[in-house]
Order: C-alpha cells, then structure tokens, then sequence
C-alpha cells in the first residue's frame, strides 16, 4: 500500500488528463439515486483530493482517507484554497478508523485493486459495513481482468514540457498481480534540470463474482455491477467497472434490542 509516496507532489500533473468532473457527476448521480442525496461521505483512497473536493462542491460534507502523507499535504493544500470543511485522517482503508456513521462510502481511481489479499479485501467491507449508516451505499470502482490482459507487457512513455514519464507494466495471468515500474522526470528551476522520482505499484484483478463473494462474506448486501460511467451491465470488455453495495446488520440488530 505504499504508493504515490515519492512524487506525491507531481501526482496532478501527470494526472490532468483524467476526467475527474465528469466522473464526479456520475458518482453523484449513482449517490443520489440510492438515497444518498446529501450528508457524511467517506472517500477512501482519497490521494490529492480531486475527488473529495468535488464531491464536497456538489454539497456532500466529505472525510477523506488515504495512508500516503505525501498526498494528503497536497490534498490540505486544496482545501485551504477551496475553503471546503473536509476531514482528512492519514489511515490504511484495511484498518480505518472514524468517530461515528456515514451515509456513503465511496472510493475511486482503481484504489481497492491495490488490496492485494481477498482476506484483507474482506476487512476493508467490514470496516465500511461498520461506519455505514443503516442502509447506507458503498460505491467503488475497479479495473477489470480484461484491462489488465490487455496492458499485457507494455511500456508506455509520455513527454511534456515540464517533466515525462515511463511506464513500464507487466501483467501476471496465473497470479493475476498487474506490476508497473514508474520513473517520472520534473522540470525543475531555470536550468533544465530534471529530478527523477522512482516507484513500483501493484495492483490485484478481482474477478466480479469473487467481489460479490467477498463483500457477501463480510456481512454486504450486494446490490449490483456497472459498466463504468454507463447505467448498463459490465461487458466482457469492460476496462472498468462500478460496484454498489449496502450496509446490511445495523436494522436488525437494532430490532433485536
């Protein structure tokens, strides 16, 4: 879970291509038509905070959480200019912690692929189980299978004017474990120097049905599966998908009193 650790601090430049508003407008949409139109959101994995700022803008009070302290200081430093009163804890999503209930969780940018383990997979749905309100939706996204077969072996390079990146990738079928070796290089001061940050990530394909599975297990009920940004069922050549979930025990046990 150590990632974006080193060059935190460039992470949105190379990210600028990423089409975080209108993801946030999906994501909204998905929230408010399963009940949470307003309230206490969690943001799991919540890295710089594009996501969380946004979902702050469209009126939810949001937590972020995420365990690199690189991004969360570059995550303070957008709120300091937004003004959004936004609550980040420095906490690994397998063992959060939060004072009280939310009325969603959400988490995006592929986060839960880096749970590298079902078992610790399992304990990230029972903490959210935990913090849910009753009823409350968990949505999250993943890269498919078929995403990371078809990254395969690959390199992909980008040159900018202010930096460049390298991305070397390899996909391992049998244990289906996705490694990519990043060197990114910054433009730094008037001289053309160049300062070079160096990390591996990896990153786990879950199949649909072992999600399900998993969710189940740690006490979820399971709602459904979306191709992402669609209101449509995933394909076989789905790149990325989206997952509802819901809190499930809360009622019952409250009954039961």
């Amino acid at each position: 879970m150590e990632a974006y650790s080193g060059f935190a601090e460039v992470y949105d430049l190379f990210m600028d291509n990423v089409p975080y508003r209108e993801w946030s407008r999906y994501l909204t949409g998905l929230l408010r038509e399963y009940g949470a139109e307003d309230g206490l959101v969690l943001d799991l994995g919540c890295g710089t905070g594009t996501m969380t700022e946004l979902l702050a803008e469209a009126g939810y009070d949001m937590i972020g959480v995420d365990c690199s302290e690189e991004m969360l200081e570059m995550a303070m430093e957008k709120r300091v200019k937004s003004g959004h009163d936004i609550l980040y804890l420095c906490q690994d999503m397998r063992e959060f912690e939060l004072y009280g209930t939310v009325r969603a969780v959400v988490s995006v940018c592929d986060s839960m692929n880096y749970i590298l383990e079902p078992e610790e997979l399992e304990q990230v749905f029972r903490l959210v189980n935990n913090y849910l309100d009753p009823g409350g939706v968990f949505l999250f996204d993943l890269n498919t299978e078929y995403k990371y077969r078809q990254m395969g072996e690959s390199t992909i390079a980008e040159n900018r004017e202010d930096g460049s990146f390298i991305w070397d990738n390899y996909y391992d079928e049998e244990e289906r474990i996705n490694e990519y070796d990043l060197a990114i290089f910054v433009r730094e001061g008037e001289h053309d120097l160049y300062r070079k940050y160096e990390e591996t990530h990896y990153q786990r394909a879950y199949r649909l049905e072992e999600i399900r599975e998993i969710g189940e297990r740690a006490g979820m009920r399971f709602v459904r599966f979306y191709d992402a940004f669609t209101r449509e069922e995933p394909k076989e050549t789905s790149e990325r998908v989206y997952a509802v979930f819901r809190e499930q025990g809360k009622t019952e046990r409250n009954e039961n009193l």
